[in-house]
Order: structure tokens, then sequence, then C-alpha cells
């Protein structure tokens, strides 16, 4: 068990893991000492330590993804424990997202089995410990809107993600442009 704070094109994120699995990814926060605090917070007093193979090769890849190559990051191990069911179902829908495109709350709600369950759905993603793996920032508000996000900048950083995946909405031109 272990953290590692790295570089990225949106700033410094946060990664945590157990023996085998990932166990919290933290989007950049103002400065370093507020990732390296908020990633304390989701997982608990763990050493800050030199990341295992598996944990290096998920960072470049995260590093790749917020560069612009679009990799869904769909087989890197997620340790679950203690994430309440209905969260992990929308996890996986959200995982199963593709760079570039999104979908509404409610459309996860629909996949999950609940289609009145849109504001499940955004509480479930605000409380995301696994951001951008799990690619919370894909999912949009009713009418693409970009409704809310937990990470530092919120609805800005969202934004910004987006565009770095050129995201598209039914096949019209990206959001900025």
């Amino acid at each position: 068990m272990g953290f590692c704070l790295f570089d990225t094109a949106i700033g410094a994120c946060g990664i945590a893991w157990t023996r085998d699995a990932l166990s919290a990814v933290q989007l950049p926060e103002a400065d370093e000492d507020g990732t390296r605090r908020r990633l304390l917070r989701a997982t608990g007093e763990v050493p800050e330590a030199t990341p295992p193979q598996f944990v290096q090769a998920a960072i470049a890849r995260i590093q790749a993804l917020l560069q612009g190559t679009h990799d869904d990051l769909c087989d890197l191990p997620l340790d679950l424990e203690g994430v309440p069911a209905f969260h992990r179902k929308v996890y996986e829908i959200t995982r199963a997202i593709p760079p570039g495109e999104v979908l509404t709350y409610g459309e996860v709600a629909r996949r999950v089995g609940d289609p009145g369950a849109s504001r499940a759905v955004g509480q479930a993603l605000g409380r995301n410990p696994f951001a951008p793996v799990v690619p919370c920032h894909r999912v949009l508000a009713a009418g693409g809107r970009s409704g809310g996000f937990s990470a530092e900048g919120g609805a800005q950083t969202k934004l910004r993600m987006l565009e770095i995946e050129k995201a598209r909405f039914d096949g019209e031109p990206g959001l900025f442009g």
C-alpha cells in the first residue's frame, strides 16, 4: 500500500494502491499539498512511496489520457472494497464511456436499471474516488449542460477534460469548436 503524486497536463494528480489494485486516483487540487491531503482523506494514512510497476503503467496511461490520447483505462484494476453496490454499477457504466463521448446522468440511470435515479447517479459520481479512471467528467446534465464536478475548478475542469478528449455530442462538433 502506498501513494504518490505525479504530473499531468492539467496539474499534479495523486494515486494510491493496494497490493494489486488502485485504491484511489485524485485529480489536481489548487496545489500539491491540497492534492495530497484530499487523496489521504480518501485512503486513510498510507505512506508516500515509489509506485510498483502496475501503478507506474497506470500513471503513464493517465498522463497520456490527460494529454489527449484516447485510452478508456477500463482494464486498470480498482479496489472497490467499501464502495456501495449502486455506486459500483454507476462506475462500471461510466467506465464504458469511450474518450470523446458523453452520456447524461439520466442515460446512466437508465443503464443502471433505475431511470428515476439521475440525482443518485450524480451523487455517486460526486463521490468517485477514481477520476479519471472512472471518467465522471464524461457524464453531463440534461441538454448537454456540464452539471457538477467535484474536482478543483468544478465545471471548468470538467469542460477542460472534455476539450482535451475532443468530446462530441450527437455527431455535432466538439464543445469548443
